[in-house]
């Protein structure tokens, strides 16, 4: 059975009632340990956290509306899944900024370059009974738009870096994503 979601979702989704009543502790990761499963939740996500050197002179995109970092994972024994992203801006151009991280992702596989007109495509997850050994390949969901958006790795263990110009095409806002997903067995 493959099913599917968007970070962007299961973030919102998973952590909004949890980041509600920790908003007063100022950022503060959330963590949850029992018998059933693990949960981390927090703001305590960088560059370093998603396997990638930060862009020399790149600055946390304060300006953001939506929160600059976030770091989540859920750990049980039917399934686990960790996502840490990171927004940043840099006065460099797009171009620049893509050829630092095409270079740096490269240590992880081939490294597929999309365009779309936002950055955040579909993960899947694969279930365990299926083809969970077999994780699949990215591809690109479309391949035209201002955003370009370096991938590596396979659907269930992936890095993504998304590029795109600032705002009034001055300098570039880009993103780092880690997504790495799992059935029944292993660790994150």
């Amino acid at each position: 059975m493959l099913r599917r979601f968007t970070p962007a979702i299961a973030l919102t989704v998973l952590t909004l009632p949890v980041l509600a009543q920790q908003s007063d502790k100022q950022d503060k990761p959330f963590d949850v340990r029992s018998s059933i499963g693990d949960l981390h939740v927090g703001s305590d996500a960088d560059a370093k956290k998603i396997g990638l050197p930060l862009y020399p002179g790149a600055q946390l995109n304060v300006g953001d509306e939506n929160r600059s970092q976030a770091n989540l994972s859920i750990l049980t024994e039917a399934f686990g899944m960790k996502l840490i992203v990171a927004h940043y801006i840099s006065n460099d151009s797009p171009a620049k900024v893509i050829d630092f991280y095409r270079d740096k992702l490269k240590k992880y596989g081939k490294v597929l370059e999309c365009h779309s007109h936002k950055h955040g495509g579909d993960v899947d997850v694969h279930d365990d009974n299926k083809d969970s050994n077999k994780s699949k390949e990215l591809k690109c969901d479309e391949n035209s738009g201002p955003v370009t958006e370096l991938k590596v790795g396979t659907e269930d263990n992936q890095r993504v870096v998304a590029v795109e110009p600032g705002d009034a095409n001055k300098g570039t806002s880009f993103a780092l994503v880690y997504v790495y997903t799992r059935g029944k067995q292993g660790d994150i």
